[in-house]
């Protein structure tokens, strides 16, 4: 600010300036009561953020510093702490274009806990989340002393199967209103309904209405500010140590904290099989989930553990209420990372896929061309380098209008590679994604060693 400032109780005083150095009195102020620097407060002002200066400038001010430094902002005073964490200044933010596009990162330890990184991609920042909250041991309460008593009786008697001793895991992430969403999960045999909230303005985790029905492994998907799931896995029926594939799906209303259904998946594709015995050996899952031209596209397998087999997908379309078929070329043809995961995001309107190569050291970046139904290679090889021997060794984002690849080495480094897209339409067989130029597309604009764990989901917000 230049110097520390006074405000005289005499208002014909003149507000002057403390400086060691002799300047030109016209010029710079001076304080009168001393010749030494230090700062008098009047009562009217001892309550503002900056001395001498409105609130509201001085929330201009902060709403113009990096979201980085918020942390340390914080510990100035308490009128500060207020002020950095209170919604109307990231609404500040938004109306001055101070907001910033920041990349949340989910792993699992080799403890099976969960943390999240959140991302400064700009600066090159990390930094840790505080621990979400244990909403398995809450869950279990809720089902009262008779679920607790046949846990106890279970255990005793050496009657937990493997779905029992499982743990915390599956839960779908999605985002709405600027906070991060936990939805579901699965441990200990119970699908959970519970939701966590993580609001970056507090930096803080809080539990909001539940889900109408426990899901783990389901898919989550933002459209018109409603937070959509679908499809998942619960326990099924009781005294079945088998999971049962759900059809169903709900939309969360972030603005009322309520969920409501809406029409279940019809899985056609699973309805035309030719015998009945494959019906119901084959059961129906959704793979994914991404919001494109204002609909919902769900692409779907067939399963039969560890069997997969594609068979399409279908679109939910808001407008009508209603599910319609996935075009042929996109469900016929969306890449798959693995056997029940899909990985795909949307960049300036255009879907992208990850197109994971047999070896484990690259693969293919897709892009969606809805008006001739195809997907066409963007980019022949995504340099992944010696990925972990893990389930999801890489995750695929959109973020500063660009895609992105997260992928983790064998050296336990967490890497964000950018890539720099070609214009629509572009064929690659014409582009550098050929020969040695093809690490030009690709660069890493972050990375964090992060010893002993394995990449879980991603997601992106902007504050």
């Amino acid at each position: 600010m230049g110097g520390l400032w006074s405000q005289p109780n005499n208002k014909n005083k003149v507000w002057e300036q403390c400086s060691s150095s002799a300047v030109d009195t016209s010029k710079r102020l001076r304080l009168t009561s001393s010749q030494s620097c230090f700062l008098q407060i009047s009562p009217d002002t001892d309550s503002r953020l900056i001395p001498a200066l409105p609130d509201e400038i001085s929330l201009q001010i902060l709403a113009r510093i990096p979201r980085s430094y918020y942390l340390g902002l914080k510990a100035v005073s308490r009128s500060w702490k207020k002020a950095v964490t209170d919604g109307e200044m990231y609404r500040l933010r938004k109306e001055l274009g101070s907001t910033e596009e920041w990349l949340y990162i989910l792993t699992k330890g080799d403890d099976n806990k969960l943390s999240w990184h959140a991302v400064d991609p700009i600066n090159s920042i990390w930094q840790k989340l505080p621990q979400m909250p244990n909403i398995i041991q809450e869950e279990e309460t809720r089902r009262g002393l008779p679920g607790l008593m046949t846990t106890l009786i279970r255990n005793f008697f050496g009657k937990r199967d493997a779905a029992d001793r499982m743990p915390y895991c599956g839960c779908a992430i999605g985002v709405a209103n600027g906070s991060l969403y936990v939805l579901g999960g699965f441990s200990k045999a119970t699908a959970l309904k519970s939701v966590l909230r993580y609001d970056p303005c507090t930096n803080s985790w809080n539990e909001v209405c539940a889900m109408s029905t426990g899901r783990a492994f389901c898919k989550a998907s933002l459209l018109n500010n409603k937070l959509y799931v679908v499809g998942g896995v619960n326990r099924g029926t009781t005294g079945s140590s088998g999971l049962t594939p759900l059809r169903s799906a709900e939309v969360y209303n972030p603005d009322t904290d309520t969920w409501t259904e809406m029409p279940s998946m019809p899985f056609s594709k699973a309805q035309a099989l030719p015998a009945a015995f494959l019906v119901e050996l084959l059961k129906p899952i959704a793979t994914g989930m991404t919001t494109y031209r204002g609909k919902l596209c769900v692409p779907q397998s067939l399963y039969s553990w560890p069997f997969f087999v594609d068979v399409g997908g279908e679109v939910f379309d808001p407008v009508t209420n209603s599910w319609e078929e996935m075009p042929a070329g996109m469900g016929e043809g969306w890449p798959a990372r693995q056997a029940c995961s899909k990985l795909s995001t949307v960049v300036d309107g255009e879907l992208y896929a990850l197109d994971p190569s047999t070896s484990s050291d690259d693969g293919k970046i897709k892009m969606y061309d809805h008006h001739e139904d195809t997907w066409k290679v963007v980019a022949e090889k995504v340099p992944f380098g010696d990925c972990t021997d893990t389930e999801a060794p890489y995750l695929l984002t959109a973020f500063l209008g660009k895609l992105h690849v997260v992928v983790k080495d064998v050296n336990n480094d967490v890497k964000i590679l950018q890539m720099k897209l070609q214009a629509s339409g572009t064929d690659s067989s014409s582009s550098s994604t050929h020969g040695e130029n093809f690490v030009d597309m690709w660069k890493v604009i972050s990375a964090k060693r992060i010893s002993g764990s394995e990449l879980v989901s991603c997601q992106v917000l902007s504050i």
